[in-house]
């Protein structure tokens, strides 16, 4: 009976008991995503986040991330949109990681005024990467011939059917040293002092947690539930925010559940599948 007249009450007057957001950030970053195969985007966050912030007695919002990475512009708006809701609400964000946040995983982490991984999790690997084939003698091969009309003499540029061009492979990487140089900056915006003048610090290296915590890339070690509740008491509640469901158990405004979408959708995420397995396997996982 005394538990049940507790949650009728307020959580300002429940005992002095503090109640912190969780959001959990799990997966490869990319855009789009579908029911086989969900992404991190902005799109499939935001809402998870604005929910997350809206708890007024919360002190802070807990982040959870477990991601490889993926692209540089969904990480961005992602980090972007903890800011500013950190900011607009004056609340903490405490990002604990969890296996891995590396790349765009670890650009997100960034987002937060600490950071707290586990001594065994990956971190770092600031860096850009792109990774294609070539399959023009593939087709040679098999007796197929190449067509490719364009309005643009670079409209075609690293086409994986034609042979590797000097040209297109310079323009490729002066494009990846701008997007290093903004993750660079974002980096050294959010941390600071922090961080250690190690050579590798930028050069796409990774690092467990342990090794972060000397290089500043992380401010403690430990998890979220011992973490937490040393720092706020041993009353405080962690509160996972989760999109709602659906009448048929699919997470609502997220991912199309149209019927004449589905084989599409199978075959993007046997894509998306490999394209995130590829993203993993770089860390040994």
């Amino acid at each position: 009976m005394r538990r049940l007249f507790s949650r009728l009450l307020p959580r300002s007057m429940r005992s002095g008991a503090i109640t912190i957001p969780v959001i959990r950030l799990h997966g490869a970053i990319m855009a789009g995503g579908n029911q086989f195969r969900p992404a991190l985007s902005l799109a499939s966050t935001a809402g998870l986040i604005e929910k997350a912030f809206a708890i007024k007695e919360a002190p802070a919002v807990a982040i959870s991330i477990n991601s490889p990475g993926g692209s540089p512009v969904q990480s961005r708006l992602i980090f972007r949109r903890i800011r500013d809701l950190a900011e607009e609400k004056n609340k903490r964000v405490i990002v604990f990681v969890e296996d891995v946040a590396a790349s765009g995983g670890y650009m997100i982490a960034v987002a937060g005024d600490e950071i707290v991984a586990d001594p065994s999790s990956i971190v770092g690997s600031i860096g850009v990467v792109s990774a294609g084939f070539g399959f023009q003698e593939m087709i040679k091969k098999i007796g197929v011939e190449r067509r490719v009309h364009t309005a643009g003499r670079n409209k075609s540029i690293l086409d994986p059917f034609s042979p590797e061009k000097k040209e297109d492979v310079e323009r490729l990487k002066a494009l990846q040293l701008e997007i290093h140089d903004t993750f660079i900056d974002l980096v050294k915006g959010r941390r600071g002092a922090k961080l250690s003048d190690d050579p590798d610090l930028f050069t796409g290296m990774f690092w467990t947690g342990k090794k972060g915590l000397e290089l500043g890339l992380v401010d403690a070690l430990g998890d979220m539930r011992s973490f937490l509740k040393q720092r706020y008491g041993e009353k405080t509640r962690l509160q996972l925010v989760s999109m709602p469901r659906g009448l048929f158990g699919r997470r609502l405004g997220v991912f199309s559940s149209q019927a004449n979408g589905i084989a599409a959708s199978a075959a993007d995420g046997l894509f998306d599948a490999a394209e995130e397995r590829a993203l993993w396997s770089r860390f040994g996982l």
